[in-house]
């Protein structure tokens, strides 16, 4: 396992988990977000779903707004 920092941009708090996956869709899934919901960031570079998480990693969640 390993500890990732979320910052939860709407929420406007921030979050230490401790995190048994690998990528960015496993982490969303362990902490309830919809991954359509939001988009991750990682030292100002959006992730993938895909992407590869690392120890001690920090962690951006942007809220998608959309509308109508």
């Amino acid at each position: 396992t390993m500890n990732i920092a979320i910052l939860h941009e709407r929420k406007q708090s921030q979050e230490y988990v401790s995190f048994g996956g690998k990528t960015v869709c496993d982490l969303l899934r362990q902490i309830n977000v919809v991954p359509e919901a939001v988009i991750v960031v990682r030292n100002k570079e959006v992730l993938t779903e895909n992407e590869l998480l690392n120890e001690n990693d920090e962690i951006r969640l942007l809220s998608v707004i959309s509308g109508g």
